[in-house]
């Protein structure tokens, strides 16, 4: 009975010990899962742009200059792209940075004295985002951010009839704020496809602050390729 109790003793032990052997193993790989989830990756990503044309202060500089308008056509939609590479420092956060390009706007406006006025804008430029990230599930995730645009607004000016344009082709270069939110699935531990929103606060070149909004899908590479 003796022989017995002592066997059973041995075995509850060596049952204890794999049971602490197998919790060390544990807490000794959960800080190579937290370093597996950092690394750096780059993407892009095409869609559509749309533009918020101010009619109102373009019916207002053509009044200051001695012109009634009497219609107005924009051009206010064009597809726009980002190409973008990053450093994600956990499975919660990254910091973002590229080059944009959002495309090219318009507008007509007739005018009496008889006559037009043609105006156009491209747009693009660099960025650096902060971006928020919330895990769903193994490969999906949500995502937002937040950041700065530094964009070169390239406007050009015509004019028919009665309207004569002083300076066809000016130009403008500052920084502005943006912001988005979008989706992220990843098919491997390297390749994954998003889908955002953006929206790019910009100037153009001829005093004038609006919005670019801007839906666009694309494929994201970490170069790591580990999973989060």
């Amino acid at each position: 009975q003796t022989i017995l109790m002592q066997k059973e003793t041995k075995m509850k032990l060596a049952r204890a010990s794999a049971t602490l052997g197998l919790a060390a193993l544990a807490l000794s790989a959960s800080p190579l899962a937290t370093a597996d989830d950092t690394g750096w990756y780059a993407g892009v990503n095409v869609g559509q742009s749309r533009a918020k044309i101010d009619n109102a202060n373009i019916t207002a500089n053509l009044l200051g200059s001695g012109f009634a308008t009497t219609a107005i056509s924009n051009d206010d939609s064009d597809t726009g792209y980002k190409l973008y590479g990053g450093y994600k420092f956990n499975k919660n956060f990254a910091l973002e940075g590229g080059y944009f390009d959002l495309g090219r706007f318009g507008f007509t406006a007739t005018t009496l004295p008889a006559g037009t006025l043609n105006g156009n804008i491209k747009l693009n430029g660099l960025n650096l985002d902060a971006v928020g990230i919330l895990p769903i599930s193994e490969k999906f995730s949500a995502f937002g951010r937040v950041g700065l645009n530094y964009a070169e607004a390239k406007d050009s000016f015509s004019g028919t009839g009665a309207v004569n344009v002083l300076n066809s082709n000016p130009s403008k270069r500052d920084t502005n704020y943006k912001f988005g939110a979008g989706l992220q699935y990843d098919f491997t531990p390297a390749l994954g496809m998003r889908a955002e929103a953006e929206r790019y606060r910009i100037d153009d070149a001829v005093g004038s602050k609006g919005d670019i909004d801007v839906l666009s899908v694309g494929l994201v590479y970490r170069f790591s390729g580990k999973r989060r």
